[in-house]
């Protein structure tokens, strides 16, 4: 087998794959395109749309497709296949620029929160050339951004390269403010983490609530969950293994950086971290891991569950969206130096940080609020659905001395020793790593931690992108404007941590004592639904920050609050629904039909023991028969709760009546059903328990 670097990125038409194909000028030209946003003349994508071609015919591709994110949060394709006719018959593989700069897909049936209507179907793709170009199953993927007829995106990459380009405009400011003319461009740099499941695939096929939910919404506690904390960092089961080692090879062709795999706290719960890379190439290789993560389960027999809390009581699953800033000339502008209480700069762009998410701690709820997500935020095994900021103690520290303008003495961090000689003392990270932190400082970067597993990282990226764009023209056009510049830097980051300071937290963010302290004094806000903080989108504040920033339009924003909501409703309406439906069909027969059984042993015992009391099965009978009988009860109950949102009126409403009828509906029917899983033989019960899924997988 190839060694890893001779294959890494076969499957991409990156850097490496231009220079050898394309012309000097052409190749310079596109470079110029990728790197400043110069614009690209027909003649160059002419030029790049043959070679692309070549390359692609060249290992077996016969389609292109135009590979782009609409809002629902997955990714879509429609393939063209290279052929055209020629005079003789036959026919000849051919690609133009054209092709290559836009395509045409229909618009209609793809999520647009009344941007358009269902009959007003074009939409076009535009070639995003700073996320290079693939080859999958057999077909050119060219990485696109969507929009519509007027120009509106419709896609989750155009508010992300509109994010990026904010950023870098106001940071640009600032470094020229300290005196920095070299840097051309300022970017983010995002490295994900991604959480999942993985199930026998047998044993999924037979629950319908996860082949149509993604989650199940029934299933009794097993002996052993993760209690006994095995399962983390624990020996990798070697089906798991061979499926890691499988999707390994899978996305390092795809040049996704694929580096650290482990299990996860929970059973069957595992994780996959890439190397740090672009914002808009992270977010694009994302979508693509979890396509291939799904695509390689079903090769091994498993099913990669994505959902972010596919079993009820063990822990969910998040996606760590690791965050930084970075120059062209490759400086992290996040990165405290060896002396950060020194280090202005370093001090201003942290400060800008703390400012964003504190000022905009709404807009980051809203980008991670899914019905999914829902279950885990707050859940003492993720970050509480309150915002905060964490630091660790020398950070703080610093902060602390500035905002009193007082001496800072370092802490002595030392070298922590581990008592044996031959063992290496290391020093010790001041940072930590605080996992119970929505927003944490860990070293040169912060780690968004609220972000769902089956999320796109785009929305999360984009309000941090702008948030933090926002907080740096602030300073900027302060700055720009002073008489002094050292002394009004260090005027406007000592009020920065004035006027901000409540947003920092160091300690636990699971305790109860944390929410009441971050809602009651310090005045932050506590967000625990979707339908609870979506409709903020469209605060006065909010609106003012991304339309000033080019990011979103007020159309576009109004957009993503209905499809934010109407994805909510939905989501939970299949929930309640499979719910109903595997009440009715699966679980209450399976009791009947053992509470039946039971009744004939009973009456045989009376038959061979005269005057037997069968006190045993004349109790599991009638507990049985109780417990079929609240089944019904609620299920009943829970599908009069849907049959009234007919009359909600428009989807805020409705959202808020799934929030407060639907879910509690759906969480008193599985308290029985559960219930009678306890009591009921295997062979009874319609599909396979937690044990089953969770264990299945050796």
């Amino acid at each position: 087998m190839a060694a890893v670097p001779e294959y890494f990125g076969s499957m991409v038409f990156d850097d490496r794959v231009m220079k050898a194909n394309l012309s000097a000028e052409v190749y310079r030209s596109l470079r110029k395109t990728i790197d400043e946003g110069a614009k690209l003349n027909i003649g160059v994508a002419n030029a790049v749309a043959q070679a692309m071609k070549d390359w692609a015919v060249a290992r077996g591709a016969t389609h292109f497709t135009h590979w782009f994110q609409p809002l629902t949060g997955v990714t879509a394709e429609k393939h063209d296949s290279f052929i055209s006719p020629s005079p003789d018959g036959g026919v000849i593989m051919e690609f133009s620029g054209k092709e290559l700069i836009q395509g045409e897909p229909d618009a209609s049936s793809f999520p647009s929160g009344g941007l358009r209507a269902t009959f007003e179907a074009r939409g076009y793709t535009a070639w995003d050339p700073t996320s290079y170009a693939f080859l999958k199953d057999k077909t050119l993927c060219i990485p696109t951004a969507f929009c519509g007829y007027n120009g509106e995106a419709l896609d989750k990459k155009t508010p992300l390269l509109r994010s990026m380009e904010a950023l870098n405009r106001q940071a640009l400011r600032i470094l020229r403010l300290f005196g920095n003319t070299e840097v051309k461009r300022v970017n983010t740099a995002v490295g994900p983490e991604q959480e999942y499941f993985l199930v026998d695939a047998d044993m999924w096929a037979k629950r319908r609530d996860l082949r149509f939910t993604g989650r199940t919404l029934f299933g009794a506690k097993p002996p052993k969950g993760q209690e006994m904390d095995d399962h983390y960092f624990g020996t990798i089961k070697p089906r798991v293994a061979a499926y890691m080692a499988d999707l390994n090879d899978e996305l390092w062709k795809l040049g996704i950086l694929a580096k650290t795999q482990h299990n996860e706290v929970a059973p069957a719960q595992h994780e996959l971290a890439p190397i740090y890379t672009t914002n808009n190439i992270a977010t694009d290789h994302n979508q693509l891991t979890m396509e291939m993560m799904q695509k390689v389960a079903a090769r091994h027999g498993l099913v990669c569950l994505l959902h972010e809390k596919p079993f009820v009581g063990v822990n969910g699953s998040g996606k760590h969206n690791n965050w930084s800033i970075s120059t062209d000339t490759g400086v992290n502008l996040l990165s405290p130096g060896e002396t950060p209480y020194e280090n202005a700069q370093f001090l201003l762009f942290l400060c800008a940080v703390i400012k964003a998410v504190d000022d905009y701690q709404d807009l980051l709820r809203i980008s991670v609020a899914t019905a999914g997500n829902d279950h885990r935020l707050g859940a003492n095994e993720a970050p509480p659905a309150v915002v905060s900021v964490f630091l660790g103690d020398e950070l703080a520290a610093i902060l602390g001395c500035i905002e009193h303008d007082a001496p800072y003495t370092s802490i002595d961090t030392g070298k922590v020793r581990l008592g044996v000689d031959v063992l290496p003392k290391f020093r010790r990270d001041t940072t930590d790593r605080n996992r119970t932190s929505p927003f944490a400082f860990t070293g040169n970067k912060f780690e968004f931690r609220m972000v769902g597993s089956a999320d796109s990282i785009a929305c999360a990226n984009i309000m941090l992108n702008t948030a933090v764009a926002e907080s740096l023209r602030v300073y900027a056009d302060r700055l720009e404007g002073a008489q002094d510049f050292q002394t009004a830097l260090q005027a406007m980051i000592r009020k920065t941590i004035q006027d901000h300071k409540r947003i920092i937290f160091n300690g636990n963010g699971y305790d109860d004592a944390w929410i009441k302290e971050a809602v009651e004094k310090r005045g932050l806000l506590n967000y625990p639904a979707t339908p609870d903080c979506v409709p903020h989108l469209l605060d006065e504040k909010n609106v003012a920050l991304l339309t000033s920033h080019q990011v979103f339009t007020k159309t576009e924003l109004v957009s993503r609050y209905e499809v934010t909501l109407e994805n909510y409703c939905k989501t939970i309406l299949i929930e309640a629904n499979t719910m109903a439906d595997m009440a009715r069909t699966e679980i209450i027969p399976a009791i009947q039909a053992f509470a039946l059984d039971t009744a004939k042993t009973a009456a045989a015992k009376r038959e061979l023991v005269p005057g037997c009391p069968c006190g045993c099965e004349t109790e599991l009978v009638k507990k049985l028969s109780a417990l079929t009988d609240e089944i019904y009860r609620e299920v009943g109950a829970l599908e009069e709760a849907v049959l009234a949102l007919g009359s909600a009126g428009d989807v805020k409403a409705e959202a808020e009546m799934i929030r407060d009828t639907v879910l509690p509906g759906m969480s008193r029917l599985r308290l029985p059903c559960d219930q009678a899983e306890t009591i009921t033989p295997k062979k009874y019960w319609p599909f396979p328990t937690y044990g089953d899924l969770l264990f299945g997988v050796r």
